[in-house]
C-alpha cells in the first residue's frame, strides 16, 4: 500500500470516449471489433437465444470480409481515422484547459470497443494521480446505444477498483452553443470555399425506432439540433432537412432514412447538396465512406452533386467547444488559487450554459 498517494491532493482529470475501430482493416481485425460491438445489449437489446445465432452464425461470418476493403479505404499511416481524430482532440483540449484553468489537466481518450479501452484509459488517468474523473462521451446528442454504453463500461471497469474516483459525466452536448457555433462555422467554411448547395442536409446515426418508443430522448435531441443550426445559418424551412442513415436488420429504424431523403430530395429538383453529420465528433467509417463515397455515388445517380461537409474533428472551434464543456465542470475540483481567468484564443469565454441542460 502507498500511504504517500493516500496523502496527496484530489487531481481532476478527463476521459474522452468514442465508439471505438477496428485494430486493422482486416477480416479478423473487424472480426473482433464486431463481436464486442454487437454482443452489447445497448447496442442490439434483442434476447440472446435469438441474437446470439444471428450474430455467430451469419453477421460475423459474412461482414468482415466485406467490411474490409471499406474500411482500408478509409486507413491512414497514422491508422482508422476516429482513433487518429480522437488523439488529436485530447491532445488539443488538454492545451485549452491548461489555458482556460492555469494548470493542467490530463486528458485520455478511450474507445467503448476496441483500444484503447476504458479500462486502460482510467489505469492512464490513475497513474497521473487523478481521483476526480470527468467523463465526456463524445455523442452530442444522447443515446442509450452511445452515451449510456460508454458509461456502463466506465462503471464496470470501476468495479475492479478498491479506491474509486469521484465521478462526473456530461450526457450531452446537443444544443451547448459552443457545439452549434463550431458546427455553424463549419458549414460557412465549406460555404466559402465551394459555394452554397441549393439544400443542407444534417444525416444523423439512426437507431431503432422501437428505442425511441421504449424513451430514449436521442430523437428529439437530434431534431434539437437541427434547429437550432439551421437557425444561426439563417436558413429558412425548406433549406434544410434531417434524415438518420446506417440502418441494418429488418426492424423500422428512426426516418426518413438518408438514402430515401436524397431520392426524396432529387426528385425536387435539387441538384447541389451539402450534407453535414452533426452527431460523429470524428470522421469514421461511416461518413468517410457511407456518405462520402456511398450516397456521393447514389446522389450522382440521381443526377445531382453531393458535397460531404467534414466532422468538426480537431478544428479549433470544437476543441474550444470541448474544453469549455468540461471546463465548467472542472472549475470547483480545482484549488481556487490555481484558477486563472478563462480564455480561449486569448478572448474571453462568455457563459456557455450548463453541459446538462
Amino acid at each position: 500500500m502507498d500511504i504517500a498517494a493516500h496523502l496527496q491532493p484530489a487531481q481532476a482529470g478527463v476521459l474522452l470516449i468514442n465508439l471505438g475501430t477496428p485494430d486493422a482493416p482486416t477480416p479478423e481485425a473487424i472480426r473482433r471489433y464486431l463481436r464486442e460491438f454487437l454482443s452489447d445489449d445497448r447496442v442490439v437489446d434483442l434476447e440472446p437465444w435469438l441474437w446470439w445465432p444471428i450474430l455467430n452464425g451469419i453477421i460475423l461470418r459474412t461482414r468482415p470480409k466485406k467490411l474490409a476493403a471499406r474500411y482500408a479505404a478509409i486507413w491512414s499511416p497514422e491508422g482508422a481515422p476516429l482513433l487518429a481524430i480522437g488523439r488529436q482532440q485530447a491532445t488539443g483540449v488538454a492545451v485549452r484547459l491548461e489555458r482556460l484553468l492555469g494548470r493542467k489537466v490530463p486528458v485520455v481518450l478511450a474507445m467503448r470497443y476496441g483500444q484503447p479501452s476504458v479500462q486502460t484509459a482510467l489505469a492512464e488517468l490513475e497513474q497521473q494521480g487523478v481521483r476526480r474523473v470527468l467523463v465526456l462521451p463524445l455523442f452530442p446528442q444522447y443515446s442509450a446505444s452511445t452515451t449510456a454504453s460508454a458509461l456502463d463500461a466506465v462503471f464496470d471497469a470501476l468495479k475492479l477498483r478498491r479506491w474509486l474516483p469521484e465521478l462526473r459525466t456530461i450526457n450531452h452536448y446537443h444544443d451547448d452553443p459552443g457545439y452549434i457555433a463550431a458546427l455553424a462555422d463549419s458549414v460557412r467554411a465549406h460555404w466559402r470555399q465551394a459555394g452554397q448547395g441549393e439544400h443542407l442536409l444534417l444525416s444523423f446515426h439512426g437507431i431503432p425506432r422501437r428505442y425511441f418508443a421504449l424513451g430514449d430522448p436521442y430523437y428529439c435531441e437530434c431534431k434539437k439540433t437541427g434547429r437550432l443550426l439551421a437557425a444561426a445559418l439563417g436558413l429558412a424551412e425548406g433549406d434544410w432537412s434531417l434524415s438518420f442513415q446506417s440502418r441494418f436488420g429488418r426492424e423500422e429504424w428512426l426516418k426518413p432514412y438518408t438514402d430515401e431523403q436524397l431520392r426524396q430530395l432529387a426528385q425536387r429538383g435539387i441538384k447541389t447538396l451539402d450534407v453535414i453529420a452533426p452527431g460523429f465528433a470524428a470522421d469514421c467509417l461511416e461518413t468517410l465512406e457511407e456518405i462520402a463515397e456511398e450516397y456521393h455515388a447514389l446522389f450522382a445517380g440521381l443526377g445531382g452533386e453531393l458535397r460531404y461537409i467534414p466532422a468538426l474533428n480537431a478544428s479549433a472551434g470544437h476543441l474550444d467547444a470541448l474544453a469549455g464543456l468540461v471546463g465548467d465542470q472542472l472549475k470547483d475540483w480545482l484549488p481556487v488559487d490555481s484558477l486563472a481567468t478563462p480564455t480561449i484564443e486569448g478572448e474571453p469565454r462568455g457563459d456557455q450554459g450548463s453541459a446538462q441542460a
